[in-house]
């Protein structure tokens, strides 16, 4: 007779050998971050006075302390820890929260446990092994940190601090998206409320950091110490205070609570359905539900929210810290010098606002080119299907998605622009001036993140089963032109490559029309060419090296691993 954890080796190693590239990558890139950060640190305030000036001019800070937290000290390892310490837990804890729910939630919601639990498995093998794949990636990240730092020559003991910080947090909010895996029924949920849990524990630790710099407001320094986000702030690596090792046990015992409740739950619940009540829909679809272009909304809406909301909140913060950044900027010479350059301004805080435009544009392309991926994912998933069943052409299908990214795209940037331009006159009693300016420079950016959305396009319509590693491999490269093409004086060949080289530098700069024309009509080509492409291929083209499917032939080797030998040949599936 089979166990509750029957299996669990192999559904682990099955796990394994399905994020063989996503966990090794995703850790690499955090732990990369964390010792770029730190070593930048080092490059811009190599003094102790240059520090001290950094960190009493962010102590100041409001906005600052709402998006990096506390500064516990005045060496490179504080201000690593600091700059970078709340959000590679952010980062950890996404991670962890995807593994979990793609290993529990989204294969049931597929049918892939069903078919799995056919074999000699036990009812809790496959949470157990979506944890011990999560908590592989925390302690790699962990690891990884730990062993890093030193070789920037930090100290060993506020490394440990720091990477143990960060990987107790990821192993928190694993044990979160466990429980938020048996709460919901779909995948799409127990993401939804993790990532939910995840943003009300940043909103916890950055109200309780602001409050505990005011006399008046002190009383909200508590709220710190209820975020999963704050007990790793609270380790206080390279703290000048020494660091506090205790506190690491409180995001490990919360871990280890949230993994007992999921056990429990997953017990308790029936396969395939989730302990939050379902919302059944209406008996009859309404008159808005009669064509594509309403149904991708539909399908899109949450997600898009979710997306604005993120941007209001981050570029609020983002606008409120400019008021200081000269002060901020003034202390480290070559800091200054790569907002200048980044920016394309003369003045400072141009150059700060037009760098963060830059990177609102950035993150609008990466929603284009995700909200335009899903056509693909909806091809694979066989819903596409049903739509095309209808009167719905295969061009207006796309369309319809294709046009959600490109109204999703504009309707970030007004945010962005909106929020900086209206904390920033707010501080500065100039709203009237700002917000328009703001405004503007951020829809100056929306050709060039069209671009983006019009490669993904063409990609899908004419290599479709490399659509997504080609789409985002490219927003990868634009991204690191972008970003570090001016400040390392790369030449004009490859800054061209990038579309946001051609891009408004506002505010502040001048506006010529003949660029953004020539971005729209880049744009409009890819994506006529992708139309074109998907008119003429097979729907569900799976690509000329297609075996079966790489997740078909794991699922099967696993059965046959499973299988035992007393077993009637009838029984087996």
């Amino acid at each position: 007779m089979k166990t509750g954890f029957a299996g669990t080796g192999q559904l682990t190693r099955l796990a394994f050998r399905r994020d063989i590239g996503i966990i090794p990558a995703c850790a690499w890139g955090i732990v990369a971050v964390v010792a770029l950060v730190a070593r930048d640190l080092k490059t811009l305030y190599p003094t102790a006075a240059r520090r001290l000036a950094l960190a009493t001019h962010a102590g100041r800070n409001p906005a600052l302390r709402f998006l990096f937290g506390r500064l516990n000290g005045t060496s490179a390892g504080a201000l690593t820890a600091w700059r970078f310490g709340v959000w590679a837990a952010c980062a950890a804890a996404v991670l962890t929260i995807f593994i979990v729910v793609r290993h529990t939630r989204a294969d049931e919601e597929a049918g892939r446990l069903e078919l799995v639990s056919s074999g000699a498995v036990g009812r809790q093998a496959p949470l157990t092994a979506a944890l011990l794949a999560a908590m592989t990636a925390s302690v790699a990240i962990a690891v990884l940190t730990c062993l890093w730092l030193p070789v920037l020559k930090l100290p060993w003991v506020g490394s440990a601090a720091l990477a143990l910080s960060v990987g107790a947090c990821g192993l928190a909010f694993a044990g979160l998206a466990a429980v938020a895996a048996q709460l919901a029924g779909t995948a799409r949920g127990a993401r939804g409320i993790a990532i939910a849990m995840l943003g009300g524990a940043f909103v916890l630790r950055a109200v309780g950091d602001v409050g505990s710099a005011g006399h008046s407001e002190a009383a909200l320094s508590w709220l710190s110490w209820v975020s999963p986000l704050g007990w790793a702030e609270f380790a206080r690596a390279f703290g000048s205070a020494g660091e506090c090792w205790w506190v690491l046990a409180i995001p490990l015992a919360a871990g280890a609570a949230a993994v007992a409740v999921a056990f429990a739950l997953s017990a308790w619940r029936d396969h395939g359905a989730g302990l939050l009540p379902d919302r059944p829909g209406r008996a009859t679809a309404s008159g808005f539900l009669r064509g594509p272009f309403a149904l991708a909304w539909r399908l899109q809406a949450g997600v898009l929210l979710g997306w604005v909301a993120a941007y209001l909140f981050t570029f609020a913060a983002l606008g409120a810290a400019a008021k200081g950044v000269g002060e901020i900027l003034d202390t480290s010479a070559v800091l200054k010098r790569y907002f200048l350059r980044i920016g394309y301004h003369h003045t400072v805080i141009d150059a700060y606002l037009s760098a963060y435009m830059l990177l609102a544009a950035l993150g609008a392309a990466a929603y284009a080119t995700s909200a335009v991926l899903r056509l693909r994912t909806d091809e694979t998933g066989n819903l596409a299907e049903p739509v095309l069943a209808t009167a719905t052409g295969r061009v207006r299908w796309a369309l319809s998605y294709v046009c959600v990214a490109v109204g999703g795209t504009g309707l970030l940037l007004a945010a962005a622009g909106l929020s900086a331009g209206l904390s920033y006159g707010i501080l500065t009693g100039s709203v009237s001036t700002q917000l328009p300016q703001l405004l503007a420079a951020a829809l100056a950016q929306l050709p060039a993140a069209l671009v983006l959305a019009g490669v993904a396009a063409a990609v899908f319509g004419l290599l479709p089963w490399e659509a997504t590693a080609v789409a985002w491999s490219i927003v990868a490269l634009v991204a690191v032109i972008a970003l570090f093409g001016p400040s390392l004086l790369w030449p004009a060949g490859i800054m061209d490559i990038s579309p946001f080289t051609q891009s408004p530098k506002l505010p502040g700069g001048t506006v010529t029309a003949e660029p953004l024309v020539w971005l729209c009509g880049i744009a409009v080509a890819l994506g006529a060419v992708g139309l074109f492409g998907l008119r003429r291929r097979d729907l569900g083209d799976l690509g000329p090296s297609f075996r079966g499917g790489r997740i078909h032939g794991w699922l099967v080797d696993y059965l046959r691993i499973g299988q035992q030998p007393d077993r009637h040949p009838e029984n087996l599936t």
